[in-house]
């Protein structure tokens, strides 16, 4: 395969598979989508049957062998910039980075440089490797902890799928003013643009379905308590505006009212953001299909922060003594 190319998807038409057009074995089996497929057609290479090019409605039989071969791009619209980065998991496909609270993953006007984006396509280039940044998720520029990032569009697309289905876990820890009540639930209330701050979200029965699960792990003393959070939807701000909703904002995040008073402020100046990690990403390889954890330790400014808020006897415990990365 030239190097203009990524590695080709595959696949080796099976007995059930016999009659069936190309198209509908890629988009049956593979979940090649007809945006992508389309592409693909434009490409030199593009797809194949048995090492030769086809229509997509060329009919295959058991035992034919389907490649798919997506040109190599860049971004050329983005700076490489040396940058320290967390590397959790990289291979072909995929790459996998513990971000840094305050840094943003992708440039915005007025944020050209210095973004998660110009540390990464400098690292490519330094591997050698032709990839174009596509980060699957993203998380708010203050929020530390796992993002993914697809290195062609047919993984971009499978994982996006994953999460549009329901089928990626991602899992927060957060620390928050109050205690929840219940200890234990699930915030089930639609979120939107505040009219009047569109940089703001807010719960309002117009808005688009958010669902979020919590879990009360410890709470304070000092009128704090942290919190493991599971993401059903993936709203901008979700976490944030949801624990707000339940009278528990995140400590350190003045936006949506985590600006409290006395030691719990005190522990939010300490951390100088909001307390909010992405700790965990569960899903499956789009290309190998193996089960995918990765996991980003808690960063040090929030250790910092758990051992001022823990400087005070905690008051209640729920299952486990500790959470998993202490």
């Amino acid at each position: 395969m030239s190097e203009r190319y990524y590695t080709p998807l595959s696949y080796t038409a099976a007995p059930e598979d016999d009659g069936m057009k190309v198209g509908t074995v890629l988009e049956r089996r593979l979940g090649v989508s007809r945006k992508l497929m389309s592409r693909l057609k434009l490409t030199e290479q593009g797809i194949q049957l048995n090492g030769e090019r086809v229509y997509t409605s060329v009919k295959v039989r058991p035992g034919d062998v389907i490649t798919c071969a997506m040109e190599q791009e860049t971004s050329d619209d983005i700076l490489p910039q040396p940058m320290l980065l967390d590397i959790l998991y990289e291979d072909d496909h995929l790459l996998l980075i513990n971000k840094r609270a305050g840094i943003i993953v992708h440039p915005t006007h007025g944020h050209y440089t210095g973004t998660l984006a110009n540390g990464v396509v400098h690292h490519w280039l330094e591997k050698g490797e032709r990839v174009r940044f596509r980060p699957v998720h993203r998380l708010d520029q203050d929020t530390s902890g796992v993002v993914a990032i697809a290195k062609n569009p047919y993984v971009h697309q499978q994982l996006s799928n994953q999460m549009q289905r329901g089928e990626v876990e991602k899992q927060y820890w957060a620390f928050v003013l109050g205690t929840p009540a219940p200890q234990h639930g699930t915030v089930n209330a639609p979120i939107d643009r505040d009219p009047k701050e569109p940089h703001v979200r807010i719960v309002t029965p117009d808005g688009y379905r958010s669902v979020t699960h919590y879990e009360t792990v410890q709470a304070y003393d000092t009128g704090a308590a942290l919190v493991r959070l599971r993401l059903e939807t993936g709203r901008t701000h979700q976490i944030r505006v949801h624990m707000k909703h339940i009278g528990c904002p995140l400590i350190g995040d003045p936006m949506y009212g985590g600006d409290a008073t006395g030691g719990v402020e005190l522990a939010g100046l300490i951390l100088g953001r909001q307390a909010l990690h992405a700790e965990r990403l569960v899903f499956r390889h789009p290309w190998t299909g193996e089960s995918m954890e990765i996991v980003a330790p808690l960063p040090d400014d929030m250790r910092q922060l758990q051992d001022t808020l823990s400087g005070a006897a905690t008051t209640m415990r729920t299952e486990g003594d500790a959470h998993s990365n202490e």
